[in-house]
């Protein structure tokens, strides 16, 4: 029993106190503030609803419907089809709006203008085209902001790069020829 009026006068403390019993304040979440701005980041295959349940556990908790969204994300990458790349979502209110954030081996690929291809069918694809220098402008100025370069003749290398891992050539030579020309001063990007 003493252990017992122990325990009591704990409790009765923390009450006069004006502490709340900690077993109540650990169950309940914070609230749901409706105006709050969220940013939910997805790798999906472009053109294809995914899986609801790989949605559920990261906008369930915002309030939406897994499966709406899922439509929502692929209505809004229907020109990326078969390609895997990253979605934003912005989610306030309960609305979600999607927006693709591509990287530059979904924008390398996509300037290989390749016929779409059932993913479940055609495995292991090799990459084998070619890109224009231009593509290579065009790619590096619409990747301009998220690259680490200070100059676009920087992202042009990093774009080469990619377009090098992806397997395809640039102007009809290997990358790496093309990016030692550039560094030589035989081929001459703009400024911005």
């Amino acid at each position: 029993t003493l252990f017992r009026s122990k325990q009591w006068y704990q409790r009765r403390v923390a009450i006069t106190a004006g502490i709340t019993n900690n077993l109540s304040s650990r169950a309940m979440p914070p609230k749901f503030d409706p105006q709050a701005v969220n940013y939910v980041y997805l790798k999906v295959v472009g053109g294809e609803v995914g899986a609801t349940s790989s949605l559920a556990p990261k906008i369930g908790p915002l309030g939406l419907s897994p499966k709406k969204v899922g439509d929502d994300i692929a209505k809004a990458t229907q020109g990326w089809k078969g390609l895997r790349i990253t979605v934003e979502l912005k989610i306030q209110n309960r609305q979600a709006s999607v927006s693709v954030v591509p990287s530059a081996s979904s924008l390398v690929i996509k300037a290989l203008k390749e016929p779409t291809r059932d993913r479940k069918k055609v495995k292991n694809i090799a990459h084998s085209g070619n890109i224009t220098m231009d593509d290579v402008i065009e790619i590096a100025r619409t990747m301009r902001t998220r690259s680490g370069a200070k100059h676009l003749s920087g992202t042009c290398k990093e774009i080469i790069g990619t377009a090098q891992s992806v397997g395809c050539t640039v102007d009809g030579q290997p990358p790496h020829d093309v990016i030692e020309s550039i560094q030589s001063g035989d081929i001459e990007i703009p400024e911005e």
